[in-house]
């Protein structure tokens, strides 16, 4: 008899993702779990089925392709679909993340086949706790959110953002080992103002222009506490919101739900993780560091904010910290007495005299580092990338915006335009660079090397909430993986062969944390890396009968 009571049988059996091996059911199964006859004879491996994947997918000829057949995986064989994601990782990444998630996103409504997460509409306000209990699967302990408005640098995709959550969780099992079958992608569908999608008969969403304001918030509201009653050790992370939302309902909810924003927090970590890396090639301090971001969203503030905690903790004063970090915006470099900023933005808004753009920024601040979040492709100029080197022995160039057709430099740019003396880093993938005898290894500042770390921390654990410190201190684990042979190749990051070993790292400093602010609720294990070890999730197949 199955060793599991609630495993389904027969067809149903083939059709569900979670327990389905395919043709790897032994000949015993197929009799006890009424089989025989819907499966061809021959049983496979889990090994040869890895291998028939593998030929099938590198026969796929663009990027697209390669997405829509793992996804087509993942809804018929999930375990199969990990193994080769996590078994694969440096090929796999690209396709099921960015850059090829984007794309997917765009054109979500032509390829879509079967939902792999909630969608909650606005019409749905009032009743969002019943829909929630419609989740068919093991209670949530992680969601993913979105509503779709600022997706990677492609803006409003409305409900084609699904692809965002979706993607976001398999790295939380592909990377960090938490089981799929806790996690939950949701779309909270208020409408679009993209013309396109709204005008497109494929469009997945509803066709109707945002909601804002106080309709907006009520239902935000309705959805959270909804979370929190109907699951309420679940981690909610919000994703791709856009900047008017973002930061307003990362400060209103953190301190009283299980939340963070993985665009502000999660690309903050990353990408001081990298700086940090980049001072062990410089063989600077933090605090020396004149960082020029270009892009004053969600992304460059965390990133911002992020680098002061850091310059504090290092002993440096909070005013003098938050004068070592400049923005240009679409009005040019944010200074005092510019009209219309914001609070987030105000803080890093310092007396200078009027400066219209980027080169210009650079030529009269002559930062250390430059951090591209803009979203503007190729806004890292020859000459930007020349300036900065005249006055850099080696000049820090992040251009961290994706997918790859909005990144502000490639790698072979920033490598020839600093004569190879760049320490660079995008967000998304690039090849490795030859430039006059030397190889670079570009690093790729992708949030995946923190935020699945820093989820596993908190689920085992079971904190109350997210508290910044745990990015800032997931930002000094991950640099502390990085070894010295990786920075003899111009990465500062680790290889991505090597996520889960920084995920299970991460994730315990994060317990760590929890427990000294006794935040945790889960009891204090005498060995937490043990403990967190045994709770990964191994895609393996294992015996039914």
């Amino acid at each position: 008899m199955p060793k599991t009571n609630n495993m389904p049988k027969g067809i149903d059996l083939l059709r569900d993702p979670s327990w389905n091996k395919g043709t790897a059911f032994t000949m015993e199964e197929r009799h006890e779990l009424d089989l025989i006859g819907l499966l061809p004879p021959y049983v496979n491996s889990q090994d040869e089925q890895i291998v028939r994947v593998l030929q099938n997918f590198r026969r796929k000829s663009t990027p697209l392709e390669k997405y829509i057949y793992l996804i087509n995986l993942q809804l018929r064989n999930e375990m199969l679909f990990y193994r080769v994601i996590i078994d694969n990782i440096d090929e796999m990444m690209k396709i099921i993340y960015t850059p090829t998630v984007g794309m997917a996103c765009e054109y979500y409504g032509m390829i879509f086949q079967r939902s792999l997460g909630l969608y909650i509409m606005l019409n749905d306000k009032g009743n969002i706790r019943e829909i929630l209990q419609n989740w068919y699967k093991k209670e949530p302990r992680v969601i993913v959110v979105t509503d779709g408005e600022r997706i990677l640098g492609l803006g409003d995709l409305g409900t084609n953002g699904m692809g965002i959550p979706v993607g976001k969780l398999a790295l939380y099992t592909a990377c960090a080992g938490i089981d799929p079958s806790v996690c939950l992608p949701i779309t909270l569908d208020v409408g679009t103002n993209n013309e396109e999608l709204l005008d497109d008969p494929f469009y997945i969403g509803v066709k109707q222009y945002r909601v804002r304001g106080e309709e907006y918030d009520e239902f935000i509201d309705e959805f959270m506490s909804s979370v929190k009653e109907i699951f309420p050790r679940c981690l909610i992370q919000f994703e791709d919101f856009a900047n008017l939302n973002a930061f307003r309902l990362l400060d209103k909810y953190w301190p009283d739900y299980c939340t963070f924003n993985d665009d502000i927090q999660g690309t903050g970590s990353v990408a001081l993780a990298g700086l940090f890396s980049a001072m062990r090639i410089t063989k600077q301090k933090i605090t020396e560091q004149k960082i020029l971001f270009l892009g004053a969203g969600e992304a460059g503030l965390g990133i911002g904010d992020m680098i002061v905690a850091a310059m504090v903790d290092e002993g440096m004063d909070i005013v003098d910290a938050l004068k070592r970090c400049w923005f240009v915006d679409s009005k040019g470099l944010i200074v005092e007495g510019r009209d219309h900023l914001n609070d987030h933005k105000l803080k890093f808004a310092h007396p200078h005299e009027k400066v219209d753009d980027l080169l210009g920024a650079v030529k009269a601040l002559k930062p250390t580092a430059i951090v591209g979040v803009s979203g503007m492709k190729q806004s890292f100029t020859q000459e930007i990338i020349e300036q900065m080197s005249s006055f850099n022995e080696r000049p820090i160039i992040f251009a961290l915006s994706n997918p790859t057709s909005k990144a502000e430099c490639t790698a072979e740019q920033a490598y020839q335009h600093s004569k190879g003396k760049a320490i660079f880093a995008s967000g998304s993938p690039f090849d490795p660079v030859e430039y006059e005898g030397q190889t670079f290894v570009p690093g790729q500042g992708n949030n995946a090397y923190i935020f699945p770390g820093v989820g596993l921390g908190v689920l085992v654990c079971d904190a109350k909430t997210v508290p910044n410190e745990m990015f800032f201190t997931a930002a000094k684990t991950l640099a502390s993986q990085v070894s010295q042979d990786d920075l003899d190749k111009g990465r500062i990051y680790p290889s991505l062969s090597e996520i889960r070993r920084v995920s299970l790292a991460i994730a315990e400093e994060v317990m760590k944390i929890a427990y000294r602010l006794d935040i945790a609720r889960a009891p204090k294990p005498d060995d937490m890396k043990a403990t967190i070890e045994s709770q990964m999730y191994e895609p393996n197949y294992r015996d039914y009968v």
